[in-house]
């Protein structure tokens, strides 16, 4: 399994960063000329091998203003970016074909012409890709590929943090990066520019991870997904106990910051409707810009991320199979809150809990299940009924017990697993009348509340003895 690295800069110098800026904008060029020529059908079967090939000879490449190793690779890199929107393409008119015939023959033909790339001879194919495979271009002028070979890392000091160095738009020239990290990059290596600083993308195995090595546990704990913590197992332990300030911190901060900046664009746009442009344009300039902005939102997804990642190794610290809710499901329901609570639900971060369940139990050997996650909040596991949810207390309304929500959902969620009635796509409403089904068949089994107890064996043969005298 590959995993994606990325290293940042520490104290770049604004000079070194122009001039990578100015080589990623020369090469911005290049992957807009390959999306622009090859990026249609005009491109099918054709490799960044034939490209390159082919702007060598008719002089092309002598108007690039970039080493012949920088472009090479741009290209290399924008045409795979071509051949997997055209195999997400291919995806879709694999749902035509199917619909279209039930002939086996005749769709066994079009998968094939599909796969092989020879669909361009067919009309209905060719109709469908045309559908399918929207004409697309690229604005991407902020990134440079790095080969293997072509870049070199080392220290000043030994355990220091890691200096790299690249080719510049000169030969033989080449622009040292210091890293704020102590681990070398290895492999083909994506630059990144953003907002004066450089992220240094780069693919290794999972187990090269020192995490990757960490034992797991023994048991087998379910899990609920939480707003104030990021997980709750069964066992009723809450990690990730800081999201929920994390998200609510920065969603009041975005709702004072995004008011004062509204107040301020209108302002700019009087400005401009009267004439005065010149202080239209001082105000966005000076007062509207996205560098700070940019910023801060890059520090809250870091925050967000380890506090998500450091609960999910906590979790398999103890347990070598986890069983969770399916998080790819959509949050349904949401205009029942406040205006407050909806923003901040929307940035509740199941994508990034779902990543990382997904990632730390593959990386360290755990087993993943995911179940169905209907109503597992809203059943008391004491009893197996609908209780009465009121915050985060769920009331169960057969004996009174009272639990915590998300307890009581981690529970819920293990004994989900295996399950035989409700699988993960059974729909919600038929998983609402199996439990009530479930709840009915155990109250039937209760003896009735006003009958009077039996009586013992002694007492029954002496009543019987009673009624002979």
């Amino acid at each position: 399994m590959k995993v994606t690295r990325i290293a940042y800069s520490a104290g770049l110098n604004p000079g070194k960063y122009a001039q990578l800026v100015e080589q990623a904008r020369r090469l911005g060029v290049v992957r807009a000329k390959v999306w622009r020529e090859y990026g249609s059908v005009q491109g099918v079967g054709v490799g960044g091998r034939a490209i390159r090939d082919r702007w060598m000879r008719d002089g092309t490449a002598d108007g690039f203003g970039v080493l012949a190793n920088a472009w090479k690779e741009t290209v290399r890199d924008a045409v795979a970016d071509i051949t997997a929107h055209c195999e997400a393409a291919k995806t879709r008119a694999r749902q035509a074909i199917h619909r279209r015939t039930g002939d086996e023959a005749e769709r066994k033909r079009l998968y094939t012409a599909l796969k092989c790339d020879t669909w361009t001879t067919d009309p209905f194919l060719r109709r469908v890709m045309r559908r399918c495979w929207r004409r697309s271009r690229t604005r991407i002028t902020n990134q440079i590929i790095v080969r293997s070979d072509q870049f070199k890392t080392y220290t000043l000091t030994d355990g220091g943090n890691v200096w790299l160095a690249i080719p510049g738009l000169e030969r033989r020239s080449t622009v040292k990066i210091p890293l704020g990290t102590t681990v070398a990059p290895t492999g083909t290596l994506r630059v990144i520019l953003r907002d004066g600083r450089l992220e240094v993308h780069y693919a290794i195995d999972a187990a090269e991870i020192p995490s990757s090595r960490r034992p797991v546990g023994a048991a087998t704990i379910g899990v609920d997904k939480g707003y104030t913590e990021v997980l709750t197992d069964s066992d009723g332990h809450h990690l990730g106990t800081s999201l929920g300030k994390l998200l609510s911190a920065e969603s009041d901060y975005l709702r004072v910051k995004n008011a004062r900046r509204a107040k301020i664009h209108s302002v700019a746009k009087r400005a401009a409707d009267d004439g005065d442009r010149a202080k239209a344009e001082r105000i966005r300039r000076s007062n509207l810009g996205i560098v700070k902005r940019r910023r801060r939102r890059t520090r809250f997804e870091h925050q967000v991320r380890t506090e998500t990642f450091n609960a999910v190794h906590a979790v398999t610290d103890k347990a070598h199979t986890i069983v969770a809710e399916d998080l790819t499901r959509t949050f349904a329901a949401r205009h029942r809150f406040g205006k407050h609570t909806n923003r901040r639900l929307a940035a509740w971060t199941k994508g990034v809990t779902a990543e990382a369940l997904a990632n730390v139990s593959e990386r360290r050997g755990s087993a993943l299940r995911l179940v169905n996650a209907a109503y597992t909040s809203q059943v008391a596991p004491c009893c197996g009924v609908l209780g009465r949810r009121a915050g985060d207390r769920l009331h169960c309304t057969e004996c009174g017990a009272v639990w915590h929500a998300d307890h009581a959902g981690a529970i819920n969620v293990l004994e989900r697993d295996g399950d035989p009635d409700i699988s993960l796509w059974t729909p919600h409403a038929r998983v609402r009348q199996i439990i009530q089904e479930r709840a009915d068949r155990r109250r039937t089994r209760l003896p009735v509340q006003d009958s009077s107890p039996p009586r013992a064996e002694s007492e029954t043969s002496d009543s019987i003895s009673n009624d002979h005298e």
